[in-house]
Order: structure tokens, then C-alpha cells, then sequence
């Protein structure tokens, strides 16, 4: 089977552009998927390139012209139409097509289609977003758990109507922009109302309970983590057991983080792992050191690898 058609255009975190020029969507909260149409089943790739077309057997009635391909994310919607990255995340590994299929009953995906790369055999990457976004407003994409969800004119009414139903944030993009593939452009802003950051855990603690805190880093470029601080809030007990799990087959005697970079108090008792697993963390700022004050622990981040994480400027991030 051939590989994903391309890597996904990203959007820069910043603060929300206003005026002439921009248009704005809602900011989903769920994972990445780009669909390759063949003229009956589309294949499914993840934002790494991994094919999940098993994991969602409910976008398999989406019928377009061979060589057509969209780009969208997936999400699960709760009782309330939100999306839930929690239900979410019962679905983005599943390589097993029974229970795939069992699934996509009891825990439904919704592919949110927001560009258009390719008509059929019409390369789309070179026209600006406006066009491709008109194009893709025109096919006829039938009924099922897909949909092109709304784009608006007006970016504070847009952030307005995030907030008060609960969205993660707002998307702008320049009406102008070509598509970029693999490529994290300004043209694209991505407005967080929550200041958040996805982190490699290189160790951990015990405290009053077993696990006290995450020890959280970047990857530098020598490979090693490049220590961000001690995340101990918002652990509960379901995310304890959660992560312990995942942690203790990961087990190392050395460190992962730089020479000298995780403070004594910090290193002290710590249990040192393979930094393979990647956090998302709410936190207040940044201290000149790059330290997270107030960090809290959101999830894991299944959908995420080391390597992705790359630390953004605090204006609106």
C-alpha cells in the first residue's frame, strides 16, 4: 500500500489576527487525519504518516474521486456536541477491525473536513486557502460521520462563540495562503484560550502518593531532554494509574535529561525512563530559565512523538 500523499500544513501559536484577509474556524480538540480517496474506501493517515483507516470504519462510506484529498481532524463528540480527546482516545490506536467496528457504534468518530488538497487529479496545494476552501465547500460528500465544519468572517465573534461553548480555541488563516505541506507557517495562527504545552516525561517521583510528579522536557539537539520542571498537579487518581502503566515498562538507570539540567532537589529518588511519552501540561508562564510555573497535568498524548514537541511563544499559545 502506498504512504500518506503528503505531511499536514501546521499552524503557529499566536495571538488572534483581526481585519481584512483572515478567515477563522473552530479549534477541534482531536487528532490530525488526512483522507487519500480512491473512489470507494478512502485510506486514513495520522499527522505522523501511520495509515488509521482501521481505526475508523465509519469514514469508509465517504465516496469521492480517486485521487481527491482532504485534510480535517477527527474527534469524538460528547452528549453536549463538544469534543472529548478523553473518548477520543479509545479510538486513535485500535488496530484490530472487530473492534474497530464495535466502536464506531458505541464511540463514534466525526471527521471534520477543513481543506482540500487535491480534486480528483487536480493538484489544489498552490491555490490560495479561499479557493480550496470554496472548492471543497462545493463537493458533494453525501451523508455520513464526516461534515466541513463552518468558517466565519469575524475572528472575535468567532472566539466569542469558541468560548461560550466550551472550544478549545480559534484557527485563523490567511485567505491567500497556499498550502505548505509538512511546514508550521505563520499564514496559519492557531489562538489557545488555555496556555498549554506538549512535554516528553524523562522521569518521575513518588510524593504523598506513588507518583509525586512528572519530570517533563524538551528534546534538544543533541537528543537529550532539556529539563521544563516538575508537573505534579491535576494528577487524580484514574491519570496516576494511567501513567504508571505506561511508565513502568519504560523503566531506565540513566537519565534522559542533559548533564546537570534536572535540579538536585528534583533528581532526588527520581525514577529515570525512556522518553518516549509525551504530556500535554497547562501551566502559567515561563520562567526566564524556561521552567513552566504552575504547570498542571491535562493527558497523555498518544497521538504525539517526541519530536513533535516544540515549545511556542507564550503570546496566546
Amino acid at each position: 500500500m502506498p504512504g500518506p500523499p503528503l505531511s499536514p500544513m501546521l499552524a503557529t501559536a499566536g495571538q488572534l489576527p483581526l481585519g481584512a484577509g483572515w478567515s477563522y474556524e473552530f479549534k477541534w480538540d482531536g487528532v490530525r487525519v488526512l483522507a487519500s480517496c480512491t473512489g470507494s474506501a478512502p485510506r486514513l493517515w495520522a499527522r505522523s504518516g501511520a495509515a488509521v483507516t482501521i481505526a475508523y470504519p465509519e469514514i469508509a462510506g465517504l465516496r469521492l474521486p480517486a485521487g481527491t484529498v482532504l485534510d480535517g481532524e477527527m474527534v469524538v463528540l460528547d452528549a453536549a456536541g463538544r469534543p472529548s480527546f478523553t473518548a477520543l482516545a479509545e479510538r486513535m490506536h485500535v488496530r484490530d477491525s472487530s473492534k474497530a467496528a464495535r466502536l464506531a457504534t458505541t464511540v463514534p468518530a466525526t471527521y471534520m473536513i477543513f481543506d482540500l488538497l487535491s480534486d480528483g487529479d487536480e493538484g489544489l496545494l498552490d491555490l490560495p486557502y479561499a479557493e480550496r476552501r470554496a472548492r471543497l465547500e462545493d463537493l458533494d460528500l453525501g451523508s455520513g460521520r464526516w461534515m466541513v465544519p463552518p468558517a466565519f468572517p469575524d475572528g472575535s465573534a468567532t472566539a466569542s462563540a469558541a468560548r461560550e461553548n466550551s472550544l478549545e480555541g480559534v484557527v485563523a488563516k490567511r485567505l491567500d495562503s497556499l498550502y505548505l505541506p509538512g511546514t508550521r507557517s505563520p499564514e496559519w495562527i492557531k489562538v489557545k484560550f488555555d496556555r498549554t504545552g506538549d512535554y516528553v516525561i524523562g522521569g518521575w517521583r513518588a510524593g504523598a502518593r506513588r507518583l509525586g510528579g512528572l519530570l517533563v522536557g524538551l528534546p534538544g539537539p543533541d537528543g537529550r531532554l532539556r529539563f521544563r520542571g516538575r508537573v505534579g498537579g491535576g494528577i487524580g487518581t484514574a491519570a496516576e494509574r494511567e501513567l504508571l502503566a505506561a511508565l513502568q515498562p519504560l523503566a531506565n538507570r540513566e537519565s534522559p535529561f542533559a548533564a546537570g539540567a534536572v535540579p538536585r532537589e528534583d533528581a532526588r529518588g527520581a525514577h529515570w525512563v525512556n522518553p518516549e511519552l509525551v504530556v500535554e501540561v497547562r501551566y502559567g508562564n515561563r520562567t526566564p530559565d524556561g521552567r513552566l510555573r504552575f504547570p498542571r497535568f491535562l493527558r497523555l498524548r498518544p497521538d504525539k512523538t517526541p519530536a513533535e514537541c516544540v515549545e511556542e511563544d507564550d503570546d496566546g499559545s
